[in-house]
């Protein structure tokens, strides 16, 4: 039976961290980290052999171990001055530079997002108003419901008081032409 591999530990820069992994090749650690490129051709990975850092990821071997690099300060300060002045310049195929393209102008976006807003607060307002004036009619014709039948209960008593006396008539009249 062939005995383990010796484990070696190894780091690369990803962002604002170093990648650890302890593994048996660089190889393995390139698979391990997903790349495709050979870093350690390129001067992007290298072997650790710093007891403290390699500790960590020789206890989760085959792990990728993130460390920050640098505290927030630091990364900070390392920052250009003014990122925004800072753009790539591309180049196009003849090798010739051509001008940054300048980022797209936000304006239109925000009028249109402000011409909604107004809009809805516009038709919010007259839908308020609508419901102000159905309570309003709704209030009248109540109102106008209570003074119908207040009027036609006053006719109606009248018109029964008078139905009453004309059929007492009616009745005295009958009986006096027999």
């Amino acid at each position: 039976m062939a005995a383990p591999r010796r484990l070696k530990v190894f780091r690369t820069p990803i962002g604002f961290h170093d990648a650890y992994v302890a593994a048996p090749s660089q190889k393995a650690a390139l698979e391990a980290w997903g790349s495709d490129h050979n870093l350690f051709a390129r001067g992007e990975a290298e072997l650790v052999e710093d007891p403290a850092l390699a500790a960590e990821p020789l206890a989760h071997p085959g792990a990728v171990i993130k460390r920050l690099r640098g505290t927030a300060e630091e990364q900070l300060a390392a920052l250009p001055p003014d990122r925004s002045s800072v753009r790539p310049v591309k180049k196009r195929e003849s090798g010739r530079q051509t001008k940054p393209v300048p980022r797209p102008d936000r304006a239109p976006l925000d009028r249109a997002d402000e011409a909604i807003a107004a809009a809805e607060r516009r038709h919010q307002e007259r839908l308020n108003a609508l419901t102000r004036e159905e309570q309003e009619l709704r209030e009248r014709r109540r109102a106008a419901e209570k003074a119908r039948d207040a009027e036609i209960g006053k006719l109606q008593a009248r018109a029964d008081a008078l139905r009453e006396t004309y059929e007492r008539k009616l009745e005295a009249w009958r009986s006096n032409s027999r």
